[in-house]
């Protein structure tokens, strides 16, 4: 077989699951409940983010926080300030790609 395979986990539960972690680039899945969410940092690399369930609040920077629904795709450059977060009833589900691969 020359291709890999990765599964995701299901469900509802909050989930941060590195799925690729190489050189090339980190996909990560990403699964927050209401009034879940990550801690406010600073992107390490280009993010690409895809929302697939539910509702992302995101504040970027200095910005007001912005809202993206389903199949919206956001890119964000390396070095900008970031709070993601669910502040809706409805389970949150994003994919999370950034390349290049952090260097550290």
């Amino acid at each position: 077989m020359i291709e890999k395979t990765f599964n995701l986990s299901k469900g509802n539960e909050k989930a941060v699951e590195k799925v690729i972690f190489d050189e090339n680039i980190h996909y990560l899945h990403m699964v927050f409940n209401e009034n879940e969410g990550l801690p406010e940092h600073y992107s390490n690399s280009n993010v690409y983010m895809t929302v697939i369930r539910g509702v992302l609040s995101i504040a970027l920077d200095e910005q007001e926080a912005h809202e993206y629904s389903y199949n919206t795709l956001l890119k964000i450059p390396e070095g900008t300030k970031m709070n993601v977060k669910n502040l809706h009833k409805q389970t949150l589900e994003i994919i999370v790609v950034k390349a290049p691969a952090p260097k550290a």
